[in-house]
């Protein structure tokens, strides 16, 4: 030890820690209160004034928390009501859909005069009637007949069957289905567009346009397929069915072309359709022969073929019209998954700020008890805490490094430092649990004090750390407080052949007859070392270094040392040493591990003194130098420990 750790440690007066005096101020002396927060009347105010701090920044998250709420949940209510609007919207389309495909199917009976080669009417009607009963909102509908009154659902139903049956291949039939099946889809539209003027303040409006524009598009292009029929049909149209058959038309391009500019992803799968259609070049063939309106022979074969090239590229619009119904879908359940999120993790935020709110206020209300308690026995105690100094800072330098205890008596702290590498053993008695049961508590008591007394005898030879004795385990470290370099390796290993020689010749006191046995283990890696604790601070060891050490003792035999590979390497390194290879071991947390057995020094010589001197202490030796050289002499086994010989300055190493 150096002369001038020597000095400081026998300079008491400059190792200054918290005095007692520091707190035993008489009541009544404070410069932030005219009440003593102790007791009484001052003990209530300062209680409460400790409980509105923290209350009142709870308060404000509880409020900030319930309005972020409520807009989260007013957010998800709208998203619901898009929701069912495009469902109803959806739904109409279909309706429309179906009465646009029935009013087709009806216009080519009725225009090729009664032909029923191209479709099933029967099977139309279920189809449109399966649709209309999926209508949940029904608009307002005037049929041409009954222009005063709005129609309900059912009473539609039953004049859509009555009209059904009067249908017939005469010519003054053909304006009545055109107006019928019109009014009905123009109904519908209306409706669907009034429903999409609602969602403005949503970002699903322009998919709703988009889908009502496809819907109309499809309206006209039926209706001008229906006056191209009757114009292949009959040979020519009049005037006025012309006319109705170029708006219808143009109508028809223009809406189209304005749902592709709503959703421009659309363009792209519409130019896929039309490309893939066969008959897309001659369906606009025939329209340029019907603008033509030149009156021909009719022709129902070349009627069919228009029609059934109408019905495909019709088909075609509306595979488009059930991508954007997908599109739209998968946008609102968007939507809504992303409101079901913000709201569940608001009511989450507000449940845990409710929950831990009446906590933390009893947490406070309990600290400040405690602190108010602390207080008022903090005086009273003063004279004792400086009392119990000495004994205080005697226990401190048994517990603690010497160099971390000077450390700590200066600065009051003393902060967590990492050791790159040191070596952690640690070793307990076998059958010990056996021993003890059949032993008294006093017994036990004085086994472990003679054993522990030779060990910590032994230890003092090397540069090693006692760091703690649990029951019957005993953990010593090197390598730290004071890096020693690789040292800590043969120091370790010197030291635990020590140990076992020295605990195979000793005799339980009360047991003669038995010799002990202990079970070593060993480990070499990094480690972060600290104090842990203010009452009766300790010198503790944290890392995995630590445990896999226990594990090498743990999963140990009686009577050997047992290495980890890690250690092995490093005693290779420095040499000197003979170990045994045992294999792999399964060890809990760290699976298998290959380990070894520490056997003797090279030569096979044990690192012992004489079996019978089971304490000594290390002495200064003039003579020699070095830190192998030692010369040791005996002392009664309740002589003082060397330790506070070093403190004193009576001893040198």
């Amino acid at each position: 030890m150096k002369k001038e750790d020597l000095t400081l440690v026998r300079d008491n007066d400059s190792l200054r820690s918290v005095s007692s005096e520091d707190v035993s101020s008489p009541p009544g002396q404070y410069c932030c209160t005219k009440t003593n927060p102790a007791h009484g009347r001052g003990r209530r105010l300062h209680l409460l004034q400790m409980l509105v701090l923290p209350f009142i920044p709870i308060c404000a998250l509880i409020v900030q928390t319930a309005f972020s709420l409520h807009n989260i949940m007013l957010y998800r209510q709208e998203v619901r009501g898009i929701d069912a609007q495009v469902t109803e919207a959806t739904n109409l389309g279909k309706v429309v859909t179906q009465m646009q495909l029935e009013r087709s199917e009806v216009a080519f009976f009725v225009y090729t005069n009664g032909n029923k080669l191209r479709s099933n009417l029967t099977m139309r009607f279920a189809l449109t009637n399966a649709s209309l009963e999926a209508v949940s909102s029904w608009p307002p509908i005037y049929l041409p007949e009954s222009r005063l009154a709005p129609l309900d659902k059912d009473t539609f139903l039953t004049r859509l069957g009555e009209f059904r049956q009067r249908i017939s291949s005469e010519e003054s039939s053909m304006t009545e289905v055109l107006n019928w099946y019109t009014s009905v889809n123009a109904a519908l539209l209306d409706h669907l567009t009034n429903q999409i003027k609602e969602t403005d303040s949503s970002g699903v409006w322009r998919y709703l346009l988009a889908f009502k524009n496809l819907l109309r598009s499809i309206e006209s292009t039926g209706i001008a397929s229906v006056y191209g029929v009757n114009y292949f049909g009959r040979g020519w149209l009049v005037s006025n069915s012309y006319v109705h058959y170029i708006h219808h038309d143009a109508v028809a391009k223009d809406l189209l072309n304005g749902s592709l500019n709503y959703v421009p992803m659309l363009k792209g799968v519409y130019r896929q359709l039309t490309n893939s259609m066969s008959n897309y070049g001659t369906i606009k063939r025939r329209g340029d022969i019907i603008i033509q309106n030149i009156q021909r022979d009719p022709n129902i074969t070349e009627a069919i073929d228009y029609f059934d090239s109408i019905a495909h590229y019709t088909d075609e619009l509306r595979k488009l019209q059930r991508e954007l119904r997908h599109k739209i879908r998968d946008y609102v359940t968007a939507n809504l998954h992303d409101a079901a999120s913000k709201e569940a993790i608001g009511i989450a935020i507000l449940v845990v700020v409710l929950a831990v709110s009446p906590v933390i206020i009893w947490l406070v209300q309990n600290a400040v008890s405690t602190i108010q308690l602390y207080a008022a026995n903090l005086a009273s105690k003063a004279k004792e805490l400086k009392r119990e100094k000495r004994k205080s800072d005697t226990l401190l330098f048994q517990m603690l490094p010497l160099s971390v205890a000077v450390q700590l008596k200066q600065t009051q702290q003393v902060p967590a430092e990492y050791y790159a590498s040191v070596t952690v053993y640690f070793s307990d008695i076998v059958g010990f649990t056996e021993i003890a049961a059949v032993s008294t508590p006093l017994e036990v008591v004085t086994f472990l004090n003679k054993i522990y007394k030779l060990f910590d005898a032994r230890i003092e030879c090397y540069d090693v750390y006692k760091v703690e004795t649990i029951g019957d385990s005993y953990m010593v470290a090197s390598g730290l407080a004071v890096k020693n370099g690789n040292q800590h390796v043969s120091e370790i290993a010197s030291m635990a052949l020590d140990l076992l020689a020295a605990s195979a010749q000793f005799k339980i006191p009360h047991r003669k007859s038995e010799l002990l046995q202990i079970r070593s283990g060993a480990h070499t890696g990094p480690v972060v070392a600290g104090i842990v604790g203010s009452k009766m601070p300790r010198y503790c060891l944290f890392g995995d270094t630590v445990n896999t050490a226990s594990r090498m003792e743990s999963t140990g035999e009686a009577s050997k040392i047992h290495i980890s590979l890690e250690f092995k390497k490093a005693l290779d390194a420095v040499g000197g040493f003979k170990t045994q290879h045992r294999g792999l071991v399964d060890v809990k947390g760290k699976g298998p591990m290959d380990t070894y057995w520490l056997t003797c020094k090279e030569g096979g010589v044990n690192r012992t003194n004489d079996a019978a001197a089971t304490k000594y202490l290390p002495v200064r030796n003039s003579s020699k130098v070095g830190a192998k050289s030692r010369n040791f002499q005996f002392q009664d086994e309740d002589s003082e420990p060397i330790f506070m010989r070093r403190i004193r300055g009576e001893c040198y190493v």
